[in-house]
């Protein structure tokens, strides 16, 4: 479970390889030749992996022209370190096992904010939007949770629980022992905090969470898609009132605009033909015609934020 969100920003980045390499220097060597870097790049930039790297690149750089200074790198350490934290011993192995180092990953975590603060840019917040955001709204919650694969499992977990006099405690060392999250159960199963616009959590999670109060665990057993889950939750801070949130709650709204793909798909349009690209070789000329040909505006996206928000 706690991969998942490492993996929706790795997911909306190109793979990071070398596209632009044009030289004779040798690549690879074989008893029948060598592969060159011009042939490499040649044979990259046919398939759809190299033309969404290049994609990505493009993208990269008319968004550092335009957001560049919105994204400090103090931002992205601390998301760096906050993945680093919560992945805990697992996470040098998690990164190889998705090609990825520090660097490549800090590249991905800084093309994500970019990316974010031209959202927000083109996300007109209205006062209207953020009153209707306010009655959906939970803080961002701490929880752990022990899988099983089965309600008994569950239920057993629970009655433990039950009676044990510190149940904190407790549910850590079950998590160790009889968790199946392997990625959770070492750090006494708990889980990267999230609020309500939270995606990737499993709904009926989400749902059986926010009801708990800080100390509280689940009495009945959790069925989701990945089995039967016990949750305890760690800290739950009071909702408080809207005047205290009010920048939580516009960032809440850029974030559900940008799971909106019709309104991401205007924004990148708009952030491209501001940039003024110009593809020099035919052979991935059209590569942006999607973006570059759409009838998208500033005003049309700003009206596609208002319509995603208030939906």
């Amino acid at each position: 479970m706690k991969s998942k969100k490492l993996i929706a920003i790795i997911a909306g980045a190109a793979l990071m390889m070398p596209l632009a390499a044009c030289g004779n220097k040798a690549v690879a060597t074989t008893s029948g030749g060598k592969i060159t870097e011009s042939e490499y790049y040649s044979s990259m930039k046919q398939t759809s992996a190299g033309k969404q790297v290049l994609q990505q690149m493009i993208l990269d750089k008319v968004l550092e022209k335009q957001y560049g200074k919105e994204v400090s790198d103090k931002q992205v350490n601390a998301q760096y370190n906050t993945y680093k934290s919560e992945y805990g011993s697992d996470f040098n192995s998690y990164l190889q096992s998705q090609n990825l180092t520090e660097k490549s990953l800090k590249q991905q975590i800084r093309s994500n904010l970019l990316l974010t603060a031209a959202a927000r840019h083109y996300s007109h917040i209205t006062n209207k939007q953020i009153d209707k955001q306010w009655t959906k709204y939970e803080p961002k919650v701490q929880t752990a949770t022990i899988l099983v694969g089965s309600k008994a499992d569950a239920e057993d977990i629970i009655n433990q629980l039950n009676d044990s006099s510190n149940k904190y405690k407790t549910f850590k060392k079950l998590a160790k022992s009889k968790s199946t999250d392997s990625q959770t159960k070492n750090n006494g199963g708990k889980l990267p905090a999230f609020d309500n616009t939270d995606n990737q959590l499993d709904s009926a999670y989400k749902k059986a969470a926010f009801k708990l109060k800080t100390g509280e665990y689940t009495t009945t057993p959790v069925k989701t898609d990945d089995g039967y889950q016990v949750i305890y939750m760690i800290e739950h801070p009071a909702k408080g009132k809207k005047s205290q949130h009010i920048n939580d709650l516009k960032n809440q709204i850029v974030q559900e605009n940008m799971n909106n793909q019709n309104f991401m798909r205007k924004v990148v349009s708009n952030v491209l033909k501001k940039g003024n690209v110009s593809i020099k070789e035919n052979d991935v000329k059209n590569i942006l015609d999607d973006y570059l040909n759409s009838s998208s505006s500033t005003s049309s996206t700003s009206q596609n934020s208002s319509n995603s928000s208030n939906k």
